[in-house]
C-alpha cells in the first residue's frame, strides 16, 4: 500500500503511555518530511505535543462528551467532517477504539501488545525473563505496517522547551535540582513512603541539593510534613497546568521516580531518570526514553514481575513487596554515582 499522507493516530490512557508516544511521533515526522498527523487523545494531554510540527492535536473527551457507544459515534462523525485523512493508526487497542476505528472505516493498523511474552514474564511459575521489544518499538511497528518509514534515534525524540525559570521555587544558580515524584498507581509499583521520606532526609544532607516534590493535589496531605524539613524542599503539587510541570522538569538535573508517568515526562527532556521498580520490570518494554540501564534500582527477586502494569500484589510479599528490599541508602548512592556528587 501506498504510505499515507494524513495519518489519524488514536492513543486514550494513561499518561505514561502517551507520553511514550511523543519521541515516537518525532521520529515519524521528520523522516517522513510529507507526512501530517492528527493525534486524538484525551484533552488533558495536549501540552505535550504543543511542540511537535505537522502534528495536530485533537481532544476528545470520552468520559463526558463522547462517552459510551452513542458518544463514540457522534465523535466519529465529528471527525470525518473535520478532518480528511487517508488511515488510522491505534496506537491503544482497547474496546473504545476498536469501535471507533469501525466506525472511521479507514484502512488502519494495530498495536501488537505482546500479551502472550508478556504473561510469560510475570506468571508466577516458570517465567521466561528476558527483555521484552519496548513500547516505543510497538509504536513504531505500527506506522511500517502503514508503509512508513520510522528508525527510532534517541536524539530525535528528545523534546526542547523555552525554559522559564520563574516557574522554579528558587533560583537555580548553582544548586543541583533535584525532582522527586514518590507517587504511583498502583501499589506494586510504589516505594514506601516512610522509605521515601528517609531518602529525602538523606539527600538534604547536601546543601547544594534542591528537591521539588511532584504530586497530585490529593496526594498532598501525605507528605506535607516534609515541607517543614528545610527550605530546600518545595512541594510543587497543585501549583503547576500540566504545561508549567512539562517545563520546570525541563530545568531538572535529575528525576527520582517508580514505574510511573514522571519516569516518561523527565526522559522527554533527556533528563536522567533515577527509577525504583518493584512489581513491574523494565523487561516488560515501559523503560523511558534514552534512559542508562544503569540509573535502574531493583532487586532480584523470583517473584518479579508479577504484573506488567502493576496492578497485581507480589504473590509472595503482597503490596509493595518487591519495595521492601529496596533502601534508601541504595537510591542515594545511585544518585551520588550518576551525579557525580558526595
Amino acid at each position: 500500500m501506498a504510505a499515507p499522507r494524513h495519518l489519524l493516530v488514536i492513543r486514550f490512557s494513561a499518561l505514561g503511555d502517551i507520553a511514550m508516544t511523543i519521541p515516537v511521533m518525532k521520529n515519524l515526522l521528520q523522516q517522513n518530511p510529507a507526512l501530517e498527523i492528527t493525534f486524538v487523545s484525551v484533552p488533558f494531554v495536549k501540552p505535550l505535543f504543543d511542540e511537535i510540527d505537522r502534528l495536530h492535536f485533537y481532544g476528545a473527551d470520552i468520559q463526558n462528551e463522547f462517552k459510551g457507544l452513542t458518544g463514540l459515534y457522534q465523535l466519529s462523525k465529528k471527525i470525518k467532517k473535520e478532518i480528511s485523512f487517508d488511515a488510522i493508526a491505534d496506537l491503544h487497542d482497547v474496546l473504545r477504539t476498536k469501535i471507533l476505528r469501525f466506525l472511521l472505516g479507514k484502512t488502519s493498523a494495530v498495536i501488537d501488545k505482546g500479551r502472550k511474552e508478556k504473561k510469560e514474564l510475570t506468571r508466577a511459575l516458570h517465567k521466561k525473563l528476558r527483555p521484552l521489544k519496548t513500547g516505543f518499538q510497538r509504536y513504531a511497528d505500527v506506522f511500517e505496517t502503514l508503509s512508513l518509514v520510522i528508525t527510532l534515534d534517541v536524539q530525535q525524540g528528545y523534546s526542547k522547551l523555552a525554559a522559564d525559570s520563574s516557574l522554579l521555587p528558587i533560583e537555580k544558580n548553582n544548586s543541583i535540582l533535584i525532582g522527586i515524584a514518590p507517587f504511583a498507581k498502583h501499589a506494586a509499583k510504589m516505594y514506601p513512603l516512610q522509605k521515601m521520606e528517609q531518602l529525602v532526609n538523606l539527600l538534604l544532607k547536601n546543601e547544594h541539593i534542591q528537591l521539588l516534590v511532584f504530586a497530585a493535589k490529593n496526594e498532598t496531605a501525605a507528605i506535607a510534613r516534609w515541607a517543614s524539613k528545610s527550605n530546600n524542599l518545595h512541594l510543587m503539587a497543585g501549583k503547576l497546568t500540566l504545561q508549567q510541570e512539562l517545563n520546570t522538569i525541563s530545568q531538572l538535573d535529575m528525576m527520582i521516580s517508580m514505574d510511573s508517568a514522571n519516569m516518561h515526562l523527565a526522559s522527554l527532556f533527556g533528563i536522567p531518570v533515577i527509577s525504583i521498580w518493584g512489581g513491574t520490570h523494565p523487561f516488560a518494554g515501559f523503560y523511558g526514553w534514552g534512559q542508562a540501564y544503569e540509573n535502574i534500582v531493583q532487586t532480584n527477586l523470583p517473584c518479579r514481575p508479577s504484573s506488567v502494569f502493576g496492578n497485581k500484589d507480589c504473590p509472595l510479599h503482597g503490596a509493595a513487596g518487591c519495595m521492601q528490599q529496596i533502601s534508601p541508602e541504595m537510591i542515594c548512592e545511585k544518585v551520588e554515582q550518576v551525579m557525580k556528587i558526595r
